[in-house]
C-alpha cells in the first residue's frame, strides 16, 4: 500500500499538470478533443498518426498564422515542383523582401531544394517569393495552389493571401487547420526531412565561402524526439509554432498560436500526450 499511494499521488498531479481545466463541456465535445488550459490564444494537438485530434482550445478561431504560412507553402512546392537540384535563377521580385531573409541577391542561382532549406529553417521571407513564382509563375498563382493545397489537407476555415505569412487582413487560419495542414505535409519524405534538418548550408552567390544557417526551432534541439516543424513571429500574430515529435514509434504535432512561451507549452503539451498512452 505504501508503495501504490506515491504512484497515485504522482499520476494524479500528472493529469493535473495535463488537462488543465474543461472550459465547457458542450465547447469540448464540438472541439473534438479534451479542452485545456493553455498560455496560447489558440492551440491544438494531434495525433501524427492517425489526426485525431487529442487537446484544443480555441482550435476554430481564426488567426494569423505569421510564418507558419510556411508548412503549406513548402509542400505545395514538393508536390508541384519535380526539378529540386537544378541552379535557378532569382526572381527579381524575391530580393529585398521584407522580414526574416536569406538575403538572396539579384542574379544569383539556386536550386528549389536550397531554397526550401532556407524557407523553413531561416523563415526567408524572400525564399518564399522565390519558390511562389519559380512554381506558381507568379506569386498569386502560387497562392491559389496553396490554398488548393490547404483544402486537399482538410483545412476548413484557412485562407492564405501570401507565401510568408507576413500580415494581410484576408490571411488566416485556425490551429486545428494548421494541425492538418502539418499532419498532411509531414506524410512526405522530403518534407519531414527538410523539418528535422538542424543545420543546412548551400553557395553564396560572388562570394568564397557557403551560407551556413542553423534551423530556428528549439524543439529539434531541446526536446526528446523532436523532429519539426516550423516557428512564426510578426507583432500581429505574436508568437506562433506548430512542433512535431516521435518517441518509441508515436507521433504527436501541437500547434500554439499566440503564445509567449511557444516552445515550453508545446513541449509541455506534448509531454502530456505521451503520458496518456
Amino acid at each position: 500500500m505504501k508503495r501504490i499511494l506515491p504512484i497515485v499521488i504522482v499520476a494524479l498531479f500528472a493529469a493535473m499538470f495535463c488537462a488543465g481545466t474543461y472550459v465547457d463541456a458542450k465547447e469540448a465535445v464540438t472541439a473534438g478533443g479534451t479542452n485545456v488550459n493553455s498560455s496560447a490564444a489558440a492551440m491544438a494537438l494531434v495525433d501524427g498518426d492517425t489526426g485525431e485530434l487529442i487537446y484544443s482550445k480555441n482550435c476554430d478561431a481564426r488567426r494569423e498564422p505569421a510564418s507558419t504560412t510556411k508548412i503549406c507553402t513548402a509542400i505545395t512546392v514538393i508536390e508541384n515542383q519535380t526539378i529540386l537540384d537544378v541552379p535557378m535563377p532569382i526572381p527579381d521580385e524575391a530580393v529585398g523582401v521584407e522580414g526574416s531573409s536569406l538575403y538572396l541577391q539579384k542574379g544569383e542561382m539556386l536550386t528549389v531544394r536550397d531554397l526550401l532549406y532556407g524557407l523553413m529553417l531561416q523563415s526567408g521571407n524572400d525564399c518564399a517569393v522565390a519558390l511562389a513564382i519559380i512554381v506558381g509563375g507568379s506569386v498569386d498563382g502560387f497562392v491559389r495552389m496553396m490554398n488548393e493545397t490547404a483544402a486537399k489537407a482538410g483545412a476548413e476555415n484557412t485562407h492564405f493571401a501570401n507565401p510568408h505569412g507576413l500580415h494581410h487582413e484576408d490571411h488566416y487560419t485556425t490551429a486545428r487547420d494548421l494541425c492538418a495542414i502539418s499532419y498532411y505535409a509531414m506524410k512526405n519524405e522530403l518534407f519531414r526531412e527538410i523539418v528535422s534538418t538542424k543545420r543546412h548550408t548551400t553557395p553564396y552567390h560572388n562570394h568564397n565561402y557557403q551560407r551556413n544557417f542553423p534551423n530556428k526551432n528549439k524543439i529539434l534541439f531541446n526536446y526528446e524526439g523532436g523532429n519539426g516543424i516550423k516557428t512564426g513571429y510578426t507583432r500581429h500574430s505574436g508568437r506562433c509554432l506548430v512542433s512535431s515529435a516521435t518517441r518509441n514509434g508515436k507521433t504527436y504535432i501541437c500547434t500554439v498560436l499566440n503564445c509567449g512561451d511557444m516552445f515550453e507549452e508545446c513541449m509541455r503539451l506534448m509531454d502530456c500526450a505521451f503520458m496518456r498512452r
